[in-house]
């Protein structure tokens, strides 16, 4: 259920905040908007959001400025995710290391958005698939890396889990996964479950690291 999660929105056009409001304003509890950088991180000072829907570029600074502020602010609990409608890696790479937990276009439909939200309020790492890459390219340098550990792990995997695995881990979601595999939604959860179980890992954003480490994406 979506319902519960407190959500602002942080955009500088406001006929996109009024229409983002309409679109999932009835699935999840909009606390809160604002266009501008110091509104913003008061709003979020007052109302102290589940997650904040932010856009990259806004007059004087931009996400990053944000989730600063929110950070200084104390606001250690509330996650971010970009929604913007740039596609440039320096942005997606920028707001990732700044703290957000994922980043998707503005291309992206009513009901994704919601699904993100959901799974970033969640703890995972949410990217649109194409922008995943730019995120893998640039922290997966950071990992260690363990060759005998990546054969032992992956013989742990059925090839069906390792579709499903890859996937994920590239950014796609659940339902995007299913669709491309010609499988179930149900199913889908299922195997990735049984993924992290095995993995020894707690959630996606997890997953993505341990994929890219091992060249598997």
């Amino acid at each position: 259920m979506t319902a519960h999660i407190t959500v602002f929105l942080v955009d500088d056009h406001r006929l996109f905040r009024t229409g983002v409001r309409a679109e999932i304003g009835t699935r999840v509890h909009v606390v809160g908007e604002a266009g501008e950088i110091d509104t913003a991180i008061a709003g979020l000072r007052r109302t102290k959001p589940d997650v904040v829907l932010l856009d990259v570029h806004m007059p004087g600074g931009g996400g990053r400025e944000v989730i600063q502020g929110a950070t200084e602010a104390g606001l250690h609990d509330t996650k971010f995710l970009a929604l913007s409608v740039s596609d440039a890696a320096d942005d997606v790479i920028g707001v990732i290391r700044a703290g957000a937990r994922g980043y998707v276009t503005k291309t992206i439909g009513p009901d994704d958005l919601v699904d993100a939200i959901r799974r970033v309020h969640e703890g995972d790492a949410v990217f649109s698939p194409r922008l995943a890459g730019f995120v893998l390219d640039a922290f997966a340098g950071s990992l260690p890396d363990d060759l005998d550990v990546v054969d032992e792990e992956l013989d742990q995997l059925t090839a069906r889990e390792k579709e499903v695995m890859r996937h994920i881990a590239r950014g796609y979601t659940y339902r995007e996964t299913a669709n491309r595999l010609h499988i179930s939604i149900k199913t889908v959860e299922t195997h990735v479950s049984n993924v992290l179980r095995k993995l020894q890992l707690s959630n996606r954003h997890e997953l993505t690291a341990w994929a890219a480490n091992r060249h598997l994406l």
